[in-house]
Formats: structure tokens, sequence, C-alpha cells
């Protein structure tokens, strides 16, 4: 085999990480070598590789250890049994990258995976060898994202908590079933068993308000996972049933969905086909819906046809289409729980309207002023100068505003 230089390593490696969509930098502690001491920061800025909920771009270097891996995952590019070009760092390769990488500004952090190399519990000690060496060698106060590999022994999991600041270990597919069949050395139980140990460990290392002393780090910035969608028969209700369930079994920070792509020879048992983007972009605003807009999962649902989300509106606008009899909603009376479910307006809109109907009667061109868009809020509120007039029928208002849908950007998606 010949020997790859470390560029033509970087270029596979980060290539082949890619297929990973849970990389954010979101929720870390504020740390920073402003003080003279240390190296990197968690809130500064460089290079937009992805978006943070509170709106920041980041740049993190997102990478594999190696794209070498035993397993034979039928819907991973990297499996034992893929034609790829293989490479692997070693420990201090990544190390020196990541430090080089920061100093020229290019990255704020680190987001480290690999294929399962020998085995569970080598490949795991690996990743926890480069998160050990930043952090006691080098004093590295960025920000690290470490991937799990469930079946790695307990003591090397709660170890990699200790030098990251999130962890993730992938559900995969929404169905155990189809992992069983599609991923034959990966095991459902050994995921949740890994997501498990990782909560008890952020409940041990929550503060406690009678204790003297600071309890241990521990991943402050919490877990993750991600869902492959559209390799399996899972529709989008099944889905949002599986994240919710995570959510609260397990204290997720986040659940991502990555649309499944055809990669070469495949098997048969997958899908010809790629799952449209659009769909997994109703999934996160189906997602963002029930984690900050009080929606419950069974709402959302029930306005999804044959359980599949609409591609042709987003999910609140489906929901507030099929649910009229809600309508309008009074911008000058109505509570905040009701003015989030009006299509169009967003946590910060709600938050500016109820802050100034304090002072005035809020009309309709002050919530224009205040959201990005008026034409899909006008027929769901009433304004202090503005009526809709009597209920338009939802197949002709959504008629009316389906054009409107498809001309408004798409948002990047917040990771």
């Amino acid at each position: 085999m010949p020997v790859l230089s470390l560029s033509r390593k970087l270029e596979i490696l980060a290539d082949a990480a890619k297929y990973d969509a849970s990389c954010a930098s979101s929720s870390a502690p504020k740390r920073t070598s402003r003080d003279g001491k240390g190296l990197g920061a968690t809130d500064g800025h460089g290079i937009c590789h992805a978006f943070t909920p509170d709106g920041r771009c980041v740049s993190l270097l997102k990478v594999l250890l190696t794209n070498f891996c035993v397993w034979d995952c039928a819907y991973c590019v990297n499996r034992v049994s893929s034609n790829v070009q293989r490479a692997r760092f070693s420990v201090q390769e990544i190390v020196g990258l990541t430090l080089d990488f920061y100093r020229r500004n290019y990255i704020e952090g680190l987001f480290l995976s690999s294929g399962v190399i020998r085995n569970a519990d080598y490949t795991m000690e690996q990743l926890v060898r480069v998160a050990r060496s930043l952090r006691q060698g080098h004093d590295f106060r960025g920000y690290i994202h470490l991937k799990l590999i469930p079946e790695a022994s307990p003591e090397l999991v709660r170890e990699a908590g200790l030098w990251a600041d999130r962890l993730s270990a992938n559900i995969e597919l929404p169905r155990a079933e189809a992992l069983g069949e599609l991923a034959p050395e990966k095991s459902a139980s050994a995921v949740k068993r890994a997501m498990g140990l990782v909560r008890r460990s952020l409940d041990e290392a929550a503060p406690d308000p009678k204790a003297r002393a600071a309890p241990r780090r521990f991943a402050p910035a919490g877990q993750s996972t991600q869902m492959i969608v559209g390799a399996d028969g899972a529709d989008d209700a099944e889905i949002l049933a599986r994240s919710e369930t995570l959510y609260g079994a397990y204290k997720l920070r986040r659940v991502y969905f990555s649309a499944f792509s055809p990669i070469p020879d495949s098997t048969s048992r997958l899908p010809l086909q790629a799952a449209p983007l659009l769909r997994e972009h109703r999934l996160y605003q189906a997602d963002w819906l029930m984690r900050f807009y009080g929606f419950d999962r069974r709402e959302i649902a029930s306005a999804a046809p044959g359980g599949m989300l609409d591609l042709e509106v987003d999910p609140k606008l489906a929901w507030a289409l099929a649910n009229r009899e809600r309508f309008p909603v009074d911008v000058n009376r109505a509570e905040r729980e009701a003015l989030l479910r009006v299509p169009g307006l967003g946590v910060k809109s709600v938050d500016r309207i109820l802050d100034l109907r304090r002072h005035k009667r809020v009309t309709l061109t002050d919530v224009a002023k205040l959201c990005r868009g008026i034409a899909a809020v006008r027929p769901f509120l009433v304004a202090a100068d503005w009526s809709p007039g009597a209920l338009t029928d939802s197949a002709g208002l959504r008629a009316r505003l389906i054009p409107a849908a498809r001309r408004a950007p798409m948002q990047p998606r917040l990771l």
C-alpha cells in the first residue's frame, strides 16, 4: 500500500466524515485563552462550517481518525466490503492538525469520528487519546465533539466525557429491526446502553446547590444522535415518535436527520433513489416545533397524510391549515402559546410582540417589521388595524400561500 501524504489523508478522511450530520458546537461552556494560558476558545469566529441554534457560524475540523472499518453496514460507504481508498491518521497527526488549523484561524474546534479498527475498545481508546492529548498535553480549550463506539467499554465512554464537550452515539435507523438487518455487527441495545450511560454520567455531574465542591466536568454540551431518513420503511410520523422517545429517555440535546443517499455497490435491500433533502428539512422543522414551540408530536402527525410531512408547506403551516378553527389569533390579546402557533411567527418575533404590546396596540405594520414575511401571517391573526375577514377555506388558502412558500429562501440547517 502506498504511503499517503498528510494532505491526502486529510482529503480522504474529511470527505468520509461528511455523512455524519451531527456536528454542532452549541451549548459548550465558555472557555478562553485570553488570560494568557492555554490555547483556543469556544466563542471565537472563523470559517463557517455549521450553524448553532443561537445563529452563530462556527468552524470545526470534521474528520475521521480512519475510514478502515471491520464492520459491514450496508448503508455505509466505509464498510469493510466497500471499494474505497483507505487512510488512517495517527493520534499525533490529528492533534497536530487540530492545533495547526486553530493557530491559522481555520477552525474553532474538532469533530472526530472513526471507522471501527480491530475492535470497539481499541478504536474508542484512540479517540480518547486524541482528546486527552489536546486537553492535557496542549491545554486546548476549544470545542471537542467525540463520536462514541457504542460497543466500547463503559470506562472508555466515561473517560471520553471527561475530555469532550459533546458525545454522540448514532441510532442510525429509526427501526431497530432494520438496523439488525442492514448492520449485523451493530446493536440497537448497545447504542441505548451507551446513551443511557452518558445520561447517568451527566446527571451525576449536574451541580448540586448544597454541595461545596464543584462536580467533575462531564460532556457539558450533552449528547446527540443521528438517524438516516429513507433507508428503511419508517415514515415521518414514526421517525418523530422515535425522536420524541430519545429526547425523553436520554435528555438528548439534538436528534439529527440525514437523508439517505445511495452508495456504490450497494445491496438490493436499500432503496435505489435518494431520499429528498426537503424531507430531511421538514423533519428538522417538525423537530424545532416540538422542542421550542410547544407542539406535540401527534399534532404534527395529524397534519401529515399517510404519516409523511407535506413537502409543499412547512409543518407549522400544514397544522394551521388543518386547524382553521383555531384562527385568527388576536395579536394584542393572545397568550404566548397561541402566538407561537401562528405561521410565520418565530420565537423571537413572538417575544418582541409581547414586549411591544405592553406599550402600544400592535398593528399589522408592527408585525411585518418583526417577522420575516407578512404574507403567511396575515390570514391567521387579528391586529389593531387588521382582520382577515371571513375565514378562507383551507384549500383556497393553501393555494394562495404555496407560491409564497416556494419563493421563501430555505434557511440554513440549524445544528
